[in-house]
């Protein structure tokens, strides 16, 4: 009778569930499922359904900052380097450039 009410003693442990490397993903067993609900609100544990922002903490948020952070400071880069060597010729390059200004400006004011 006792065990009637607690259940059969000595089963199986419940299976583990496996999660893809991404984490977007889970094993049942015998396929990979999604592990976010098709509106992507939920996502599952391996036991149930939680919400998705409590358990992926705005991960994607926070990795779109990152991505659009690092592009500004490559943009900012770039731009620096381009300044430099600009700035490099102008400085190897002022006599010759002198003399093309004195030449067209000779040109513009000959009859």
């Amino acid at each position: 009778m006792l065990g009637a009410m607690v259940g059969p003693q000595g089963g199986a442990p419940p299976p583990v569930t496996r999660f893809s490397a991404d984490g977007f993903w889970w094993w049942d067993g015998a396929e990979w499922r999604p592990a976010l609900s098709p509106d992507g609100l939920w996502r599952w544990t391996g036991i149930g359904w939680v919400p998705a922002r409590a358990a992926t903490g705005g991960g994607a948020t926070s990795s779109a900052v990152g991505v659009t952070l690092g592009l500004v400071a490559a943009f900012i880069g770039v731009l620096v380097l381009v300044s430099v060597i600009v700035v490099f010729i102008l400085l190897t390059m002022s006599s010759q450039l002198a003399n093309v200004f004195s030449n067209v400006t000779a040109a513009l004011t000959s009859p």
